[in-house]
């Protein structure tokens, strides 16, 4: 999914040049664990609500980069990878919830499973519920049970995903380029659901750190 959104240039990679040409890949992957272990601690340890909403519109002030930055190298299945992911879905839906909102309806027409009811979106799921949803989901991750929010984000991925790759289908005879670009989103959210699953099958076990 990394490649589904431009990223925002409000935040400046020069504030960390010297941390990436100073550490190793082993000293940044354990800056990663660090600091996701210790920002969710922090924020779940905070009954002040203001906290959770400033968390879940940093990116929007000082972009998706400022994130990625820390966490984006991060295993899949690892705290701070899931973190990272669960920001990620949030920046692709605020980029164009127009798209997001009909494929995630489509999804949900076309894939039967219950991916609907965890994902937990209002129905008809148009932009404005799908930006409802997306910050629900990362309020959870402060708020709430955090595997919760990291299976509600897998299933949004997934029916997403579905909805690329049955709007994919019928795009294909008269646009096979665009076909192809669903295609690949669809198999990029796919292996993003996956990845966030697993995430929450470890936090149950107390195994995702």
């Amino acid at each position: 999914m990394t490649d589904e959104f431009h990223k925002p240039t409000q935040f400046s990679g020069s504030k960390f040049d010297e941390f990436e040409g100073g550490l190793d890949p082993a000293q940044i992957s354990s800056v990663a664990h660090d600091t996701a272990a210790a920002l969710l601690a922090r924020v779940r340890g905070n009954s002040d609500a203001a906290v959770v909403e400033r968390m879940i519109a940093y990116t929007d002030v000082h972009g998706i980069d400022a994130v990625a930055e820390l966490w984006a190298r991060a295993s899949p299945r690892s705290l701070p990878g899931a973190l990272w992911r669960i920001y990620l879905m949030r920046a692709f839906v605020r980029q164009d919830a127009d798209t997001a909102s009909y494929l995630y309806q489509r999804g949900t027409e076309v894939t039967p499973t219950i991916d609907h009811v965890v994902a937990g979106a209002s129905t008809p799921t148009g932009p404005a519920e799908i930006l409802t949803l997306a910050d629900e989901i990362l309020r959870g991750a402060f708020q709430g049970d955090f595997a919760v929010a990291l299976d509600r984000a897998a299933s949004f991925c997934r029916l997403t995903a579905g909805g690329a790759t049955s709007l994919a289908d019928d795009v294909d005879p008269t646009s096979p380029d665009r076909a192809t670009e669903l295609t690949t989103r669809a198999l990029r959210l796919s292996e993003t659901a996956a990845e966030l699953a697993s995430c929450a099958k470890l936090w149950r076990h107390g195994q995702l750190d």
